[in-house]
């Protein structure tokens, strides 16, 4: 049964959280740690502490999902290899559709703190599970690639739902930058981590890491709850006997239906990963082609090996430059209107470029200012883009775009490719001229998005 109705569409800001009557704070002074965090983003004081909790949380969540995402490989290898790892990835879409209608029933009926322990709680007993079954020699690749792929896309978007449910608009243009460095520093130093611990303890040994990792995350999850709870009540005192609220709404995809903002959003996280899966197949393409035009075997092996090793590191050292120095900067400027457009422009200029210079330096090029724009800016946006909404589309709305919209986006550029390579005969400046169509179809539902967020801060 769907949960109470929500608040007007003028209430974005949930006064149970911001209230407009709120006693004003009295005059403090930035601590040192504030002062140190302004030299990367706008803080004020009393922010620091939530801040920096939020950006570990978020780094030991990217960090767990890396440490499962490099045991994968050697899992699935024992399971059938890539193709076994491409019929899984199919089964990650089919599960997500029926998981997300869970996620958003079981949303509607707790708090928000109930309702991410809960979740937290049941990937680390599968984790507990799948070390176990590991270690008795149970075959686990296929099932474990599955569950990655959901791990990877549902604790993400319920972190970034929490973190928007406790900042404002204001807050979050000024913080999300710093928030978002921890993920980006996750995502570099976990890989790296992982490969040192492996070669100490073994693969088996990393389920549990990460379940570790995933309990010290809840735990500075329930601290920033603890902390925001009581802030809201020194504002607004409680009634006897008054519980946290609960996130209620209806489903998912009626929150999308009924929202043609939210619908424009899920549309938005379509075409962009739709874009850069046919960018990535793009480069594996000329990188493939350029191995084997001057190598054969190992050599080419090598070849493939070494250029992708330079070019992770270089997109990784890249978004972590962009995402401490510009992110919060060109948001703060800009603004989040305009910061929405600066992907699908660059992916419009890098593919018109490859549609014309289809060479392997141009593609290397065109990934990296992609992906590196990707990993920080632009995911500094995505997740601003549900500030103005309602504590029910934050997380489940979000969970549903996230999620089954992103992996739409893979399942299209799939169909693509097989039809492109089987049916069509095209050939890389082929696929460079389709994804510019598909990055101005972009441009343009960002730029609708754009106008309608400012619009809605306006109004809260």
């Amino acid at each position: 049964m769907p949960g109470p109705p929500d608040p007007p569409r003028t209430a974005v800001v949930l006064p149970d959280l911001r209230g407009a009557s709120q006693a004003p704070e009295p005059p403090r002074e930035k601590n040192p740690l504030e002062r140190l965090l302004g030299l990367f983003t706008e803080i004020r004081p009393g922010e620091g502490a939530t801040a920096i909790l939020l950006t570990l949380n978020v780094f030991l969540i990217l960090a767990a999902y890396y440490v499962l995402k490099t045991i994968r490989e050697p899992l699935i290898a024992r399971s059938g290899g890539a193709e076994a790892a491409s019929y899984s990835s199919a089964g990650q879409a089919l599960l997500l559709i029926f998981l997300v209608p869970l996620y958003g029933v079981l949303a509607g009926r707790v708090d928000r703190r109930r309702l991410i322990t809960a979740v937290t709680l049941l990937f680390m007993a599968c984790l507990v599970a799948f070390y176990f079954l590991s270690r008795a020699g149970v075959p686990v690749g296929v099932p474990f690639f599955i569950w990655v792929g959901i791990f990877s896309v549902m604790i993400i978007a319920q972190f970034w739902a929490f973190t928007n449910d406790v900042y404002t608009p204001e807050e979050g243009k000024r913080l999300l930058a710093l928030v978002t460095f921890g993920a980006s520093a996750g995502a570099a130093i976990g890989p790296w981590t992982t490969g040192k611990l492996i070669s100490a303890f073994g693969v088996d040994a990393m389920f549990l890491t990460a379940g570790a990792l995933l309990l010290v995350s809840l735990a500075l999850t329930r601290v920033v709850d603890a902390r925001e709870r009581e802030r809201r009540l020194r504002h607004t005192p409680a009634r006897p006997g008054a519980q946290e609220e609960r996130i209620g709404g209806g489903s998912a995809f009626r929150l999308l239906a009924q929202n043609r903002y939210l619908l424009l959003i899920a549309f938005l996280v379509l075409f962009l990963n739709w874009v850069n899966t046919n960018g990535e197949y793009v480069l594996r393409r000329t990188v493939t082609e350029a191995a084997h035009a001057h190598a054969t075997g190992a050599a080419a092996d090598a070849f493939i090996g070494s250029f992708y090793g330079g070019f992770f590191s270089t997109v990784n050292v890249v978004g972590l430059l962009v995402q401490a120095l510009l992110a919060s900067r060109i948001i703060h400027f800009f603004g989040v209107r305009h910061a929405i457009l600066i992907l699908p422009l660059l992916a419009l200029g890098g593919y018109a470029l490859l549609a014309v210079f289809p060479f392997l330096a141009v593609v290397r090029f065109v990934k990296v200012a992609e992906n590196a724009t990707d990993y920080s800016l632009n995911s500094n946006v995505r997740n601003l883009l549900f500030l103005p909404t309602t504590r029910a589309e934050k997380y489940k709305a979000k969970q549903a775009t996230d999620t089954i919209f992103w992996r739409l986006g893979d399942v299209l550029s799939a169909g693509l490719v097989l039809a492109g390579i089987h049916w069509l005969a095209f050939t890389t400046k082929s696929f460079a001229a389709l994804n510019l169509v598909l990055a101005a179809a972009w441009l343009a539902i960002a730029f609708v998005i754009g106008r309608r967020f400012a619009r809605l801060t306006a109004s809260s």
